[in-house]
């Protein structure tokens, strides 16, 4: 391996610093994810992250940064735990980031963590410490630019922020989520579609004077309507024109293109 470190160039060189830096690997371990991906960085994350990191994380730190986070009387992370997690992490609870981290976790609910999730989510990641977790951010964040993780994330997050015992998303956290993961793939019909949604249940409710209360409790997304959405961004483009009104999208999708159109936002097709 040393006689392998005096061939390499300084290009070279530096991807393997760096690719130890933000991983934490062993240069044997930076060497061969980095050969394997032709020497291209991202390409060696990938080969990394996609093995099991379970030596890079020390189990005993593990459990004693779980005790660290978890409900004094009881074997879960709760609010107040994430909370504490996300001061020490410096980052703000809502941040997209976190959601991220729950993916990895394979958390089943907002907001908690069960002793397994969170061991075996860092682990996943490969860090032992919030200081390593803190140093792995950017990566995290980063994932959110590949294609295929953000849709496993997007996918994720419509059971994870869903309340328990429910088939459907309450359409306020709904709106939450989406302006969330869609400030990622900045699209220009975001605000259109909150607004559409706001407006759309709003005119239906059988008392005007209730409407708010209607729309807060009374109206949801399915994960039909939630899984659409996101191919409706990735291959419709933002004037319509390759939206087909036969195509199988769901009801609420065509009625927001009917709303785009009479409200000027896009032209009628002639």
């Amino acid at each position: 391996m040393l006689r392998l470190w005096h061939k390499l160039g300084r290009g070279s060189r530096d991807k393997v610093q760096q690719f130890m830096a933000i991983t934490g690997a062993s240069e044997k371990v930076a060497l061969q994810a980095l050969k394997a991906s032709d020497w291209h960085l991202e390409g060696a994350f990938d080969v990394f992250y996609s093995q099991p990191q379970v030596a890079v994380a020390n189990t005993r730190h593990l459990e004693e940064l779980y005790n660290r986070y978890k409900e004094p009387d009881a074997d879960m992370i709760m609010v107040e735990g994430i909370t504490k997690l996300c001061n020490d992490l410096q980052v703000d609870p809502q941040d997209i980031v976190m959601l991220v981290i729950s993916w990895h976790m394979k958390a089943s609910t907002m907001c908690e963590f069960t002793r397994q999730e969170f061991i075996g989510g860092l682990q996943s990641i490969g860090v032992d410490s919030v200081e390593k977790l803190r140093e792995k951010l950017p990566l995290l964040r980063a994932e959110l630019k590949d294609d295929q993780k953000f849709r496993e994330i997007y996918n994720f997050a419509f059971a994870w922020a869903r309340e328990k015992g429910q088939k459907s998303l309450a359409l306020e956290t709904a709106i939450g989520m989406w302006r969330l993961l869609f400030a990622e793939r900045n699209w220009s019909l975001i605000d259109y579609w909150c607004q559409f949604l706001q407006y759309e249940w709003l005119q239906s409710s059988p008392d005007p004077m209730q409407a708010g209360e209607h729309v807060r409790h009374n109206k949801a997304i399915s994960r039909d309507t939630w899984a659409q959405l996101l191919e409706f961004v990735k291959t419709i483009d933002p004037q319509l024109t390759n939206y087909d009104e036969e195509g199988a999208w769901p009801y609420l999708i065509d009625e927001f293109v009917d709303y785009l159109k009479e409200n000027g936002v896009v032209q009628h097709r002639k």
